[in-house]
């Protein structure tokens, strides 16, 4: 897990970069990764994702890869 600052955001490796959600298979530009306290005392880290469309959804921050191409290098 990455530094959180005390907004409650993480500071990911993979911020800014595309990637892909492996429970949906959508991929887009890592936006943010919150760390939410639940009412049960559990933190949760969810990643906020934006593909080209411009609708975000959010994801497990667990969910992650980086989404490659083959036509890129």
């Amino acid at each position: 897990m990455s530094e959180v600052g005390h907004d409650g955001y993480e500071q990911h490796p993979l911020l800014h970069a595309r990637v892909r959600d492996i429970a949906s298979q959508g991929e887009g530009e890592l936006t943010a990764v919150t760390h939410e306290l639940q009412s049960d005392g559990r933190v949760v880290r969810v990643a906020h994702i934006r593909p080209p469309s411009g609708i975000e959804w959010t994801t497990s921050a667990d969910n992650l890869q980086i989404a490659f191409h083959p036509d890129e290098h």
